[in-house]
């Protein structure tokens, strides 16, 4: 069942086309790649899809719902993390969580806290400032945040962004747990070819805001006659789209 469906997503910014005829689907329980160089258009298509831009033509379904005419339906179903959202500094972890939780509706907020907490192990932080994290646990506390409505459509943006290694494998493992025993769909864009070639089962490659490729990490090597996707992603920096 699809989750999502964007159909020729298109914005210009002035002179610049940021993103041009975008089409994609995510399904219940799957993993998709939005891959690309700086500029490619990766940005502004996640703002077109949470609604914080409306495209200049094109649409976004979400449930089999429009967007832009059920957009609270829609987006109380969803929800969004990225490692450079800020966090209000003079807060503890535990109140910005509880608050959040408020925010969501969720029956017990405390509990649901808790439950996160363990899921990520950020248990230790709750007595915390935001401002005293280090980037590694601002990124947990994030995804925490993200996790909290049980989301049906979680979109993340860079989700291991400055976790060490070992942390980074965890939240991983996570991801791919939440998506293959909920049914939650997920879309994620990521500098890391080997998180992307470990966890997606689909993955579209932008250029110049258009998607050049899309297939598994297997499929995109062999589209572009490379070993693996990070060759994929430099073919595709340093020289183009092959004609």
């Amino acid at each position: 069942m699809a989750i999502l469906e964007a159909q020729s997503l298109t914005k210009r910014f002035g002179p610049v086309q940021a993103v041009d005829g975008v089409s994609l689907t995510v399904g219940q329980g799957e993993i998709t790649g939005l891959l690309g160089p700086n500029g490619a258009g990766k940005s502004t298509t996640l703002h077109m899809l949470l609604g914080l831009v409306t495209p200049d033509s094109g649409g976004v379904t979400m449930f089999g719902l429009d967007l832009q005419k059920h957009r609270t339906e829609v987006l109380s179903r969803v929800n969004f993390s990225a490692s450079y959202l800020g966090l209000p500094g003079v807060l503890h972890v535990r109140e910005v969580l509880n608050s959040f939780a408020r925010l969501y509706g969720l029956r017990d907020p405390r509990a649901r806290v808790a439950e996160v907490a363990e899921l990520l192990e950020i248990g230790p932080l709750l007595k915390r400032r935001t401002s005293d994290l280090s980037s590694g646990q601002h990124t947990r506390v994030q995804l925490g945040k993200a996790l909290l409505n049980d989301p049906e459509l979680l979109i993340l943006d860079e989700p291991t962004a400055a976790l060490d290694p070992d942390a980074g494998e965890r939240i991983r493992n996570l991801l791919v747990s939440v998506a293959r025993e909920t049914g939650t769909a997920l879309l994620i864009t990521s500098h890391n070819m080997r998180e992307v070639e470990r966890m997606c089962d689909t993955i579209h490659f932008l250029a110049a805001g258009r998607i050049v490729a899309s297939g598994s990490a297997a499929e995109l090597a062999a589209h572009f006659g490379v070993v693996d996707l990070e060759e994929v992603f430099l073919k595709v920096a340093r020289e183009g789209v092959p004609a």
